[in-house]
């Protein structure tokens, strides 16, 4: 079976840092481990059977604290569906699971490049992303 979708472009469409001050800086590096990463994925047709594919990466504290980092990036990927795939079902695997499974390592590394570039270095995720998983869970 030939790949049902090809991935033409990927880049950086936002990505962002926030620590307000010092006070927070310290407070954070401390509480790091609190933090916890979500995923969201929101798509636009372009034309021609592509689409662009927005994958949002946040690390966040959803304690109650006042001093909180905030770290975002938006990756997106514009992606060219197959012609003869004509089932959404199908689609949505290839833009929820498949495609997220192929960009998803260069995203991770840019996003931790950032974190440890915004003074918190040395974080590793505990688990990969499993999004044949959660793709499953969704449906269910």
């Amino acid at each position: 079976m030939s790949k049902q979708f090809k991935i033409i472009s990927q880049f950086v469409k936002d990505m962002s840092s926030e620590t307000p001050d010092v006070e927070t800086y310290f407070y954070v590096k401390e509480y790091l481990k609190n933090y916890n990463l979500d995923i969201d994925i929101k798509t636009k047709p372009i034309k021609n059977r592509m689409i662009e594919i927005d994958t949002k990466l946040s690390y966040t504290d959803k304690g109650k604290t006042k001093n909180k980092s905030y770290f975002e990036i938006t990756y997106a990927s514009i992606v060219k569906i197959d012609e003869q795939i004509k089932d959404r079902k199908i689609i949505e695997k290839i833009i929820l699971c498949d495609v997220q499974k192929e960009i998803y390592p260069n995203l991770e590394k840019i996003f931790i490049n950032l974190l440890s570039n915004s003074g918190f270095p040395g974080i590793k995720f505990g688990k990969k992303v499993d999004f044949e998983k959660l793709y499953n869970q969704r449906l269910n």
